[in-house]
């Protein structure tokens, strides 16, 4: 069998078989690029609430269950602390309520799973290690081998020794270039 032909095959059927880690790199490393901007793993609700919940109403866990009871919350109650004499956090299944003790206002945050991003994100930051680990080292090794078949899949003049090889200088140089900048 010629070169190119294996060549060609190789790059072709890394290509198939590696399509599926692509999509979940791909996906999963633009929504890690903009976590300043959202939450990638989970949308967080917010809802703001008036309560009795004071240090002058007396907090007592039967007016806790009641204030739960009101917001439709009380089957979800795990347990409660006050972390400084202004506060009391309340634990609740999928987030909690901060209530500030002095105004009242209690700040219920709930997180949701957000679809697709919380499971890709998951296998992008290998916290399921074992064998993840394995396939994700093979997935690597992979664009290795498809970035170094893809360079010779063309010929003559939008090949490697012509227009690819000014394509594949600037791709080297632009991470470095930007490497130096913020570094």
């Amino acid at each position: 069998m010629k070169v190119r032909k294996l060549n060609r095959i190789t790059h072709r059927d890394l290509g198939y078989l590696f399509f599926g880690m692509s999509i979940i790199y791909a996906l999963s490393g633009i929504s890690l690029n903009h976590i300043k901007d959202w939450n990638p793993n989970y949308i967080v609700e917010t809802r703001v609430y008036q309560t009795n919940l004071t240090q002058q109403s007396g907090l007592e866990e039967s007016k806790i269950m009641v204030f739960l009871d009101s917001i439709e919350k009380k089957d979800l109650f795990k347990k409660y602390y006050f972390p400084n004499e202004n506060s009391l956090k309340i634990f609740i299944e999928g987030g909690n309520i901060i209530v500030n003790t002095q105004s009242g206002e209690a700040t219920l945050e709930l997180l949701k799973r957000r679809p697709i991003f919380h499971q890709f994100n998951y296998l992008h930051y290998n916290h399921s290690k074992k064998l993840w680990t394995w396939f994700a080292d093979i997935y690597a090794v992979g664009l290795l081998i498809l970035a170094i078949t893809g360079l010779f899949m063309v010929k003559g003049k939008h090949g490697i020794t012509k227009r690819g090889a000014w394509l594949t200088v600037i791709g080297l140089i632009v991470p470095l270039i930007l490497y130096l900048l913020y570094v």
